[in-house]
């Protein structure tokens, strides 16, 4: 059994494909995971299985839609193992997180994309913005008070945004927290 954290893009939100988390986690327990929790609404699943991440990511990318009625087009699921997880926190720039008041943190998990064919797609604004690369992920910052002159969010328009789910790093830690609970 491995410790894994199930990341998934376009549920709830500006009310569009709408999934309770009890029943999201029940979906998780009839597929064999255990130890199922949600976190927040906005699709972080934490739960143990035996299976490889790959297989579990195809399992719930088929159920959910079905499940729900969503359209599977605009569902994704990224599946990371736990030790996975610590190393991106881990790995995270020095001093990634630091100033909460002053920045914004975000990282935004990648799949079926590499980070060098991201990295075109994150324009930055260097007096509000800093973004850095690594392994499957991008850590970005934005000073809070001039956030509305970033230009991150211009990876929405990018021909890769449907294959990123973005948590902030709040809640990047604290699933960190959840996964690894020792």
């Amino acid at each position: 059994m491995q410790s894994y954290l199930a990341l998934l893009r376009g549920i709830n939100v500006g009310g569009r494909n709408k999934v309770p988390m009890a029943l999201l986690k029940e979906t998780f327990t009839a597929l064999g995971c255990l130890d199922v929790q949600t976190y927040i609404q906005s699709g972080n699943v934490v739960f143990r299985a035996a299976e490889p991440a790959a297989e579990l990511e195809h399992a719930l990318e088929t159920a959910i839609p079905r499940q729900f009625r969503l359209d599977s087009d605009s569902i994704m699921v990224l599946v990371v193992p736990a030790d996975r997880l610590a190393a991106i926190v881990h790995d995270a720039p020095s001093g990634f997180g630091s100033a909460p008041g002053k920045y914004n943190y975000d990282v935004a998990f990648l799949k079926g994309v590499t980070s060098a064919e991201a990295e075109p797609h994150f324009q930055v604004n260097p007096e509000v913005d800093a973004v850095w690369f690594a392994d499957g992920v991008v850590y970005y910052r934005r000073l809070t008070s001039a956030r509305t002159r970033s230009r991150i969010r211009s990876v929405i328009a990018s021909p890769i945004y449907p294959n990123i789910t973005i948590r902030n790093w709040n809640t990047t830690t604290r699933l960190l927290a959840l996964v690894t609970p020792h």
